[in-house]
């Protein structure tokens, strides 16, 4: 889940969970070395040992919403239509993940004259320096918009997952997870600041790395994974997500015995996992 802290636990009840968003960047595995034609790869990255919230896990890049991002979504032409429901233009969650994709994998989903952007070797470093000014605060996606002349690609996310951390842990998320295509002209880097990490994985393959206790991961990641594990190729969940909208997941959590909690989705009748 994304990293910035919700607010401690008060006296009247469980912290507020922080409205976030996540993206699930893919592609065709086209029998590359994690996996076979048919099967998909997902852009993982590897939280930096010091976050305060899910330090040293892979994790799709996310992180929380800004007022930023709910203007961006407001500015008339800035974002190209994205439908109605929970996720809607205004809500600042498609921004949210456009921005938190180009911060923490480099790459940047918009289009230039309605052709999705192709961020040539030349401009890199141009861009580069715009990912910069975004993780540092000086500059929003819509500054970057307005100087490249970008309309962001809102419209490319699927929206095809949420969860809310449960209510016993003290930082909480509300997370939006979303789903999008890899473009072809642009090449994911991790940040090295706050991920040290970046791999384009298979989902069955990083459930049998996480077996085998070679690839960290935390409970949301691990369920999503066999979701999209189940689904199999890219088309597969793009077509289902595109008219099925996700039923929000919470899990439940209790207080472990010496620390820490132990976690468990509702209903399942199997072993809870400790965090």
């Amino acid at each position: 889940m994304p990293a910035t802290p919700s607010g401690p636990v008060t006296p009247t009840g469980p912290a507020t969970p922080r409205p976030s968003s996540a993206v699930v960047l893919a592609r065709p595995a086209g029998g590359n070395a994690n996996g076979g034609a048919g099967e998909m790869d997902v852009f993982m990255v590897r939280r930096h040992v010091r976050s305060e919230f899910a330090p040293d896990v892979y994790v799709f890049p996310g992180g929380s919403i800004t007022p930023a991002d709910r203007d961006a979504e407001t500015t008339p032409g800035l974002c190209a239509p994205a439908g109605e429901g929970p996720t809607a233009l205004g809500t600042g969650l498609r921004v949210g993940a456009l921005r938190e994709l180009f911060e923490e994998a480099g790459v940047l989903l918009a289009y230039r004259r309605d052709v999705p952007l192709a961020i040539e070797p030349e401009a890199r470093e141009r861009f580069a320096a715009y990912r910069a000014e975004l993780q540092g605060g000086t500059a929003a996606l819509a500054d970057v918009a307005a100087r490249e002349g970008l309309r962001l690609a809102t419209d490319a996310l699927v929206y095809w997952a949420h969860w809310i951390t449960p209510g016993a842990l003290p930082r909480r998320f509300d997370t939006r997870f979303f789903l999008a295509e890899a473009p072809a002209d642009q090449r994911p880097v991790h940040d090295d600041q706050e991920v040290t990490d970046g791999v384009w994985i298979t989902p069955a393959a990083a459930l049998a790395r996480q077996a085998a206790g070679t690839f960290p991961m935390v409970f949301a990641t691990i369920h999503q994974l066999r979701e999209l594990a189940a689904r199999g190729t890219l088309d597969a969940v793009r077509a289902h997500y595109a008219a099925t909208e996700p039923a929000t997941i919470q899990p439940l959590a209790t207080p472990a015995p010496g620390g820490g909690f132990l976690v468990k989705l509702p209903g399942d009748p199997g072993d809870p996992v400790r965090l």
